[in-house]
């Protein structure tokens, strides 16, 4: 809607427009291209558009706060100390509150602009930290809640915390049934309905031979865990990992990670 507002000679607004990062991002681009938008980063956006678009602009994507919160949970799972640097902080505060309140101790360093002029960033340094589960359930809500894309990455640090956690995941069905995978690496995960799980820490990992779900945040869970169960595991088919990360090895593998990639697996 916001593009096709964008080829409007006239004023379009939309109410309850989402004001996640990736809708900022888009109205933020057409910014550069002469769209004059009002409200980005609010859930009222009132675009003025152009009947002509051409124009020569240089763009840079906001970093991504999804792929950030992997880092953090890679750090967090293992119990590594590590920094995660150009981390858009506004997309990922309240995930970094709940996890404060579990007991992850962590720096912030100045905030800096991203490359679009528009979006803050961070270098988060995760500390040494004992966790211990949430006093709330775990669950998704529309931003500024937590990233219903986030949530599988929360779900993953329960399994290292002391106590019972429940994770709700109502926004996709059947996705809370894949943190039963992470059974197969010693986790203590019950399910109680096919939206929602128990997950009880701290893990006693153990490593596994095992098939990647179909979807994207599950499997890199499973990668992730992998990380923290000593010995050697092993993940097939990761089709759905290399589509949603680029070099996710070789990054993991530059920080510490011993990652082999096989392409017969």
């Amino acid at each position: 809607v916001v593009m096709a507002a964008a080829l409007y000679d006239g004023v379009t607004t939309i109410r309850n427009a989402s004001p996640n990062y990736m809708v900022q991002d888009v109205c933020f681009y057409l910014e550069k291209l002469g769209v004059k938008i009002e409200g980005i980063g609010t859930t009222i956006l009132k675009v003025h558009g152009k009947r002509h678009i051409n124009k020569n602009v240089e763009y840079f994507p906001a970093e991504d706060p999804i792929e950030a919160m992997s880092f953090i949970a890679a750090g967090a799972v293992t119990g590594s100390e590590i920094t995660v640097a150009r981390t858009p902080i506004e997309f990922v505060e309240l995930e970094l509150a709940i996890l404060e309140n579990m007991g992850l101790r962590y720096t912030l360093s100045d905030e800096y602009p991203a490359r679009n002029g528009h979006t803050r960033l961070v270098d988060i340094s995760l500390k040494k930290s004992e966790l211990t589960a949430p006093k709330d359930k775990l669950h998704s809500m529309p931003f500024p809640g937590v990233n219903m894309d986030n949530l599988p990455f929360l779900g993953l640090i329960a399994t290292v915390a002391e106590g019972r956690t429940l994770l709700h995941d109502w926004s996709y069905e059947n996705r809370a049934i894949y943190f039963m995978e992470l059974s197969k690496l010693n986790a203590e995960v019950e399910l109680v309905d096919p939206h929602r799980v128990y997950i009880s820490g701290p893990t006693k990992w153990k490593s596994a031979d095992m098939i990647a779900p179909p979807a994207l945040r599950p499997s890199v869970v499973i990668l992730l865990a992998m990380l923290a169960a000593p010995g050697t595991s092993t993940l097939r088919d990761v089709y759905s990992i290399n589509r949603g990360y680029e070099n996710i090895a070789e990054r993991l593998n530059s920080i510490g990670a011993s990652i082999e990639s096989v392409s017969d697996l």
